[in-house]
């Protein structure tokens, strides 16, 4: 087994972490949080007083932070673990950040010999909880074949999408997509309930019909339709809100720097920002629904 360094032991990294631990690894964790670490060493991981000792002797780095700001600052900012890294330790962050801090990043490391891959993440909490995460890898071929050694004990699906920063371009493609089938998906369900159609009996015929799709079958926004998902459980994330909207938002900014068309997913986006301006954001995102369901 591995020797592991973990940085972000949020809502995603939390249950990422206690997978390694319970795949056997020696993990040694940090995060801001302290109850964050007390929870981790429950489960048998060593907790960091500082995010620096994570490197020592480390095999692999993984990392589960917000934004870009905290990924360049984490690695290569005044006092980075650029400066603490080993140089056969291996990075893999696995954050959803924009593609071109992603490729900073890596080629910062590059030039100090440290070997980088971006990992993002599909999947969600639950996904996170049962090990089943699809992991969307930016790298070299002998990196991701070697980041798959830790990323199966986390994940179903390890899929390499390019060189670094080819992960993210991936995802953020990916969750653009899913933002605009759940908006469609709430909105057709609605349209049918204002006709009086029973929301289960809508949403079984289009799943054996052409508008079929995941968020249909495996997330439906409409209460009660499905257990075990969001919209039967008050919204309660789940994928926040907030966490799509800023998803939407490296979609447009990747749109922009190619010239790409994507009509679709500046609606979602205004759709989404909306919600974060009604009070939303700590939703899941499937609460899209009701912005179709609330009467004007």
């Amino acid at each position: 087994m591995a020797k592991l360094g973990f940085i972000g032991l949020g809502n995603m990294g939390g249950p990422m972490a206690a997978n390694l631990v319970k795949a056997g690894h020696q993990v040694t964790v940090f995060d801001l949080s302290a109850e964050a670490l007390k929870q981790l060493e429950a489960h048998g991981a060593v907790a960091a007083d500082n995010v620096s000792d994570v490197c020592a002797g480390a095999d692999f780095v993984i990392s589960m932070l917000p934004a870009s700001k905290h990924v360049r600052m984490i690695y290569t900012g005044e006092d980075g673990l650029i400066n603490y890294l080993e140089k056969s330790t291996l990075v893999i962050d696995c954050s959803t950040i924009d593609a071109e801090s992603a490729q900073f990043v890596g080629n910062t490391l590059a030039q100090a010999g440290i070997a980088f891959v971006d990992a993002p993440v599909s999947g969600g909490v639950a996904g996170a909880a049962a090990g089943t995460l699809t992991f969307i890898v930016g790298g070299s071929d002998a990196d991701f074949n070697k980041a798959q050694t830790v990323l199966n004990d986390m994940g179903k699906n390890i899929f390499h999408a390019g060189a670094v920063g080819a992960g993210q371009v991936a995802k953020i493609c990916n969750n653009m997509l899913l933002s605009i089938l759940m908006a469609g998906t709430s909105e057709a369900l609605q349209m049918g309930v204002d006709h009086g159609l029973d929301p289960k009996v809508l949403s079984e015929i289009m799943l054996n019909s052409s508008g079929r799709n995941w968020t249909l079958e495996l997330y439906n926004p409409c209460p009660d339709v499905l257990e075990n998902v969001p919209s039967s459980n008050g919204y309660k994330p789940g994928f926040m809100v907030d966490l799509m909207a800023k998803d939407l938002g490296l979609a447009m900014q990747a749109a922009q720097q190619t010239n790409s068309a994507t009509p679709m997913g500046a609606l979602a986006k205004n759709l989404y920002n909306l919600m974060q301006n009604q009070g939303s954001g700590s939703e899941d995102f499937s609460a899209i629904f009701k912005l179709y369901s609330q009467k004007q």
